[in-house]
């Protein structure tokens, strides 16, 4: 596997650990000083530390107590970068019915991942995830 190949892997187990609630996994994907950084400007946006990802997550099955999937539609990857396009379904322990559309940017380095942007629907992320607090 080449290392587009194993880059577009390790970014689609990312997601799949965020599906899972698998946190150790998705600790361990990461490098020592890897972070994600969220988009917009609304109060989930911001730079997070792999450490701090990890408690995200799990407040994130707590928000989703019947489960929360992150689907990959699309999948590009050129040296260390990949692209992904995504959707992700659950229902918010509100019984609102969330629906996200993503673009993430993941950057690799020897099979670990040293940042991920995340771009979403902030509105929606706002009214639903952030309780319509702007």
């Amino acid at each position: 596997m080449g290392d587009s190949e194993q880059n577009k892997h390790v970014a689609a187990q990312l997601l799949q650990s965020m599906s899972n609630g698998d946190t150790e996994t998705l600790y361990n994907l990461f490098a020592e000083g890897g972070f994600t950084q969220t988009m917009g400007n609304i109060p989930i946006s911001g730079t997070y530390s792999r450490e701090r990802i990890v408690e995200l997550a799990e407040s994130m099955h707590s928000a989703f107590p019947q489960g929360f999937r992150i689907f990959i539609r699309d999948m590009i990857a050129e040296n260390d970068k990949v692209a992904v396009e995504a959707v992700s379904e659950g229902t918010h322990v509100s019984g609102i019915e969330y629906r996200n559309e993503y673009h993430f940017l993941f950057t690799l380095r020897d099979g670990k991942i040293t940042s991920v942007k995340e771009y979403m629907d902030t509105d929606l992320a706002r009214r639903v995830l952030c309780r319509g607090v702007s």
